[in-house]
């Protein structure tokens, strides 16, 4: 009679957590608007850009998706970036477990263990860095993946990343570090780029270009790994 109580006890368990988090994430959705409130680029016929409009607070952010960047960019970025990004829900508890293991041994933060949802989740509401922030942060990584799928966070990622200054996202940066279009940057700009938002004002390549030139060769490593 006991063999089956402790089947019933864990499915029972396991509604409650689905329940409680369906609860959590109806009660305190993201906030999504950095997304909806990008600048406005203004194109001729040919689709070249003659003028953008801001987005709210003088920032730069134009709407970017992967289709508007090499496929290059975007495999360097989930290498460099969220290894496990094609299979795990928003959090990577092998990353999070091996940076927990690193700060237990170290006394300090050795690696974040952040996944690409959970920096989508801190751009979107910038926050103190702790361990309540990286818990609130981890829980609307779940929330974003869920909502926006694998391709939205990637996207969303593409929109948002700073660039230095007031620049934000792929496109953005595309055009003010390399006067060009995103879809042509070769894998050189395109390191780059993804290593900025790491540190966006100590790598800003107008300022910083020994910085930069040497953040990006790390990252050109990585693609030849």
């Amino acid at each position: 009679m006991r063999n089956w109580r402790l089947p019933v006890a864990g499915l029972g368990l396991l509604a409650g957590l689905v329940g409680a988090g369906l609860a959590l994430d109806r009660a305190f959705p993201p906030d999504l608007s950095r997304l909806e409130h990008t600048a406005r680029l203004v194109t001729d016929r040919a689709g070249r850009p003659l003028s953008a409009l801001p987005a709210p607070g003088g920032i730069w952010r134009l709407p970017t998706t992967s289709a508007d960047v090499p496929p290059h960019l975007v495999a360097l970025l989930v290498a460099a970036e969220d290894a496990r990004f094609a299979w795990h829900p928003g959090v990577d508890p092998l990353a999070v477990g091996r940076a927990a293991f690193q700060w237990l041994r170290a006394g300090h933060v050795i690696s974040g263990g952040s996944t690409l949802a959970m920096q989508v989740a801190r751009l979107l509401e910038p926050r103190p860095r702790n361990l309540r922030s990286k818990a609130i942060e981890a829980f609307r990584a779940l929330q974003l993946q869920a909502r926006l799928g694998r391709q939205g966070v990637l996207d969303a990622w593409l929109t948002l990343a700073p660039m230095g200054g007031n620049l934000e996202g792929i496109r953005a940066g595309a055009l003010a570090w390399f006067g060009r279009d995103a879809r042509n940057l070769d894998p050189a700009e395109s390191a780059l780029l993804v290593a900025i938002p790491r540190r966006p004002e100590a790598l800003r390549p107008d300022r910083h270009p020994a910085a930069a030139r040497a953040a990006r060769d790390a990252l050109l490593l990585v693609r030849a790994a």
